[in-house]
């Protein structure tokens, strides 16, 4: 039966997606940050299908369905009376691989594995291959299943076949991944085999054919990638694994012909694309696709055998096509969808006119369409956040200030719908987690919307150490943790304020994780700065991220023993610095309000981080707000949560710096 709620024909009036004057009221906290009510959809590889996950009827359960494009007909293919389909990809044109997750529970609470399931595309021959229980609690056909640690691999393969390479994951006593094994899987028969392996393999790529041909080991702190030859593996070089290495690069792609397209830093100050041939063992010097200001971040798009585009990560998500065809529909498909970052899906094999186009914008969440080059009209597939209208929403731009020590510091400004850039607005200082990590890139965020929804404006640092702007804005971040990463979060509030964009009365810091730490030592260091400050799932003691017999983390082990004394401090060595730049250690300086949260169950900074410093800075300080929420990670996985936290967050800022503060 059709699922006219699910996919429909109608064509999508490109003015849906285009900005219009504000309404008067913001939208509920609810639309921003309840779950995605489309989870996105995949072509088949001869592009006459599509399979999707929908949602069942008012908030039901996740389903996977498929569409026929030459008849519209779409079906439910899978779906569980117990939880909700998690990841899914084509094995073949005929036959889909899939998981399964709970969306109704949080971290803490969860017993099952994912699991692992094969379906035809018309839901004939559904197959359990792999147990979603663990050893704890076993399927009555377990002997029959592979083990609960088998997942997907997130490389589709060859995509010509029944068959499917899956990964049996080893972990840490504390939950890091230790080795991943490789193993192929007949998704009719359940059968297996074995991949052989170099050694304790964190990564494996797969070449054109769709077979193993490259893995990356991690031992003592080195990453070592392996070529796979002749059936026997060659070590093609080692660096290492935590600070950027000029004999480090990271494997893309393979091409057609076995060569190997990669990333990696040669000439100058950046990651670009280059091709790596095996003959050698060596990257070539010139680079095949480079960026002015960023560093490479992005994928190869392949067609027939021939490389066809490369999406990357620049300001904005964008796509250089070298295909002539596909150059131009790129072209004509931003003309029909203006303002607009169009990217555009291509199946593997293409047989129809159909692609698939996710659009979006700073101001437009994303929305998922078929294109027909044949016709030139869109059909709508679905939205994630159909309840938000582009009007209400803020406008974002990408800007570049100035350290004190003249680093270059890119960062995003988020502005109210028609605020002015000279607005003099209460503003939040958003503080991204990792914090080895690019934070985030020009498009539509629910974190930084919701908070401009609310008339403040929002900067985004990508202080020193954030990955993504070169090894020098990287290596700049060394055990900088509150010391100059934390003067880029100031130096750019500063840079804010003197620009006109912000009232130096009303300003609060804020973040999750890394960011969390930032907003504690911010509101110690700077305290002349900020008049308020939010902080989630944050790192409040440095020696306890080292790990201890009560509280340890889910970091890997080998992380906390080479990776973390290069990157944040030596336990012995940098003691003074580490106990100097430990919120916890500083607590009685903090004299802001501060809301601050926290999940039961967070794994990666435990709980035992807030409740320190809860009760450190508690005892000096009385506008301190804690909450905590039970059996939750790192982060908020419930929309209840999600929804409780960011109300409590409107009310809070609106009584610092909002309209209910005190002038």
């Amino acid at each position: 039966m059709p699922i006219s709620t699910f996919l429909t024909a109608a064509l999508l009036a490109a003015t849906l997606l285009l900005p219009g004057r504000a309404d008067t009221a913001p939208p509920p906290v609810q639309d921003f940050f309840d779950n995605a009510e489309f989870g996105g959809a995949i072509l088949s590889p001869s592009g006459r299908y599509l399979a999707a996950k929908v949602t069942g009827a008012q908030g039901g359960r996740d389903r996977l369905a498929v569409l026929e494009l030459a008849t519209l007909d779409a079906k439910v293919v899978a779906a569980f009376a117990d939880g909700d389909i998690g990841h899914f990809q084509w094995v073949s044109d005929n036959r889909l691989l899939f998981d399964s997750t709970d969306k109704d529970l949080a971290p803490g609470e969860v017993n099952a594995a994912p699991g692992l399931y094969a379906v035809d595309r018309d839901g004939k021959n559904f197959r359990a291959l792999a147990e979603r229980r663990g050893r704890f609690v076993r399927n009555g056909d377990s002997a029959n299943l592979l083990p609960w640690h088998t997942y997907m691999l997130p490389q589709p393969g060859a995509q010509d076949s029944d068959s499917a390479y899956v990964r049996s994951v080893h972990f840490e006593t504390g939950g890091a991944v230790l080795a991943i094994e490789l193993l192929r899987l007949d998704t009719r028969t359940g059968r297996t085999t074995q991949v052989s392996e170099p050694g304790h393999v964190l990564h494996w790529v797969l070449d054109a054919r769709g077979e193993p041909r490259m893995a990356i080991t991690l031992e003592n702190g080195k990453h070592t990638i392996w070529l796979l030859e002749n059936d026997k593996w060659r070590a093609v070089t080692t660096f290492d694994g935590y600070v950027d290495s000029a004999n480090g690069f990271e494997p893309l792609e393979f091409a057609a012909d076995g060569r190997l397209y990669v990333a990696a830093q040669r000439k100058g100050d950046l990651r670009s694309v280059h091709v790596f041939d095996p003959a050698t063992g060596k990257v070539g010097d010139t680079p095949v696709f480079s960026l002015q200001r960023h560093d490479f971040s992005g994928h190869l798009i392949q067609l027939r055998g021939k490389l066809a585009g490369i999406r990357y990560k620049g300001d904005s998500e964008d796509t250089v096509w070298l295909d002539p065809d596909m150059k131009a529909l790129q072209a004509a498909i931003d003309e029909k969808l203006p303002g607009n970052v169009n990217l555009i899906e291509v199946p593997r094999r293409p047989e129809t006119p159909f692609v698939l186009v996710t659009t979006y914008s700073d101001r437009q969440p994303k929305v998922f369409m078929l294109y027909n080059r044949d016709t030139g009209k869109f059909s709508q597939v679905g939205k994630s956040h159909p309840r938000i209208l582009a009007r209400q929403m803020g406008t974002q731009e990408n800007v570049v200030y100035t350290a004190r020590d003249g680093l270059p510091v890119p960062a995003l400004l988020t502005l109210p719908a028609g605020a002015s850039r000279t607005g003099k607005l209460p503003m939040v200082v958003l503080v991204h987690g990792g914090p080895w990590v690019r934070g985030t890139a020009w498009g539509w965020s629910a974190d930084s919307q919701f908070l401009a929804s609310r008339g403040y404006a929002v900067l985004e640092p990508e202080f020193r150490g954030s990955t993504g702007y070169g090894a020098r804005h990287f290596g700049a971040g060394l055990k900088q943790w509150g010391l100059a990463m934390q003067d880029d979060v100031a130096d750019g509030t500063r840079w804010a304020i003197a620009q006109g964009i912000a009232d130096p009365e009303r300003i609060c810091i804020a973040g999750a994780s890394y960011g969390g730490y930032a907003t504690l030592m911010g509101l110690i260091r700077d305290p002349e700065l900020y008049r308020c400050g939010v902080a989630w799932a944050g790192v409040a003691d440095l020696r306890l991220m080292y790990g201890s017999w009560l509280h340890g983390s889910d970091f890997p082990k080998q992380y906390m023993r080479y990776g973390m004394p290069q990157l944040i401090g030596d336990l012995e060595k940098d003691a003074a610095q580490l106990t100097a730049t430990s919120p916890v250690e500083q607590a009685a300086r903090l004299r802001q309000p501060l809301l601050l949260a926290h999940g039961s169950a967070d794994r990666r900074v435990p709980r035992a981080h807030g409740v320190r410093f809860r009760d450190a800075v508690g005892a000096t300080n009385k506008q301190v707000e804690w909450v905590e929420y039970e059996d939750e990670g790192h982060g908020w996985t419930l929309p209840k949560n999600r929804f409780d936290f960011w109300t409590r967050v409107e009310k809070f800022l609106d009584r610092h710096i909002g309209t209910g503060a005190v002038k």
